[in-house]
């Protein structure tokens, strides 16, 4: 009997080991303690400075979504921070903080408001919080946004970004954010 449990052994396939000193570490793990008992405090906050950036071509599902989550972290007490746009996620995000409360969304434009598009121009109306950039006349707008997601990061604790795979400006803000230790959520939309 042992002869033939020996020889089903001997059948079985070769183990594979798998070093286990290399899944101790991840790549985007913060570099010491305090950075993590950082990002844990504030996650703990009770009320953050949370940076809604993404996509302006969403469908609209996608737009109902962040506008819901938006007026509920406004209605927890959270500010939100976002950019101008006549659709998509900054304008879903300015819907959202609209409807539970104004004082708590701050809009800080690429350019100024006499630069935006007049649907723009309209949807920020009654908007208390918005912060426009007359030195940025002159660039271009994709120059003027990448500044401006720099920006609007610099100003939160936490950023939730909506984006595809194929966005390289919306992927750039994430880096940059994760570079500042910022509280990162990214949802990918395709």
């Amino acid at each position: 009997m042992n002869d033939v449990l020996n020889s089903i052994e001997d059948e079985k396939q070769p183990s594979i080991m798998v070093p286990i000193g290399d899944m101790d570490t991840a790549d985007n793990t913060p570099d010491t303690v305090d950075e993590l008992a950082m990002e844990l405090a504030t996650i703990k906050q009770p009320a953050k400075r949370i940076a809604i950036i993404g996509s302006r071509n969403l469908a609209i599902t996608h737009q109902q979504m962040i506008e819901t989550l938006t007026t509920a972290l406004v209605r927890q007490g959270n500010t939100i921070i976002t950019s101008g746009g006549s659709c998509g996620t900054n304008a879903a995000a300015i819907r959202g903080a609209m409807k539970s409360n104004p004082d708590k969304l701050k809009v800080i434009l690429p350019q100024t408001i006499g630069q935006q598009p007049s649907d723009v121009q309209d949807q920020l109306i009654g908007v208390p919080n918005i912060v426009e950039h007359s030195d940025r006349a002159m660039m271009t707008l994709a120059d003027a946004s990448r500044v401006c997601n720099r920006e609007i990061i610099d100003d939160c604790n936490q950023l939730i970004c909506f984006l595809s795979h194929t966005s390289k400006t919306l992927h750039t803000a994430v880096e940059y954010a994760e570079e500042n230790h910022k509280v990162v959520t990214v949802f990918y939309l395709d």
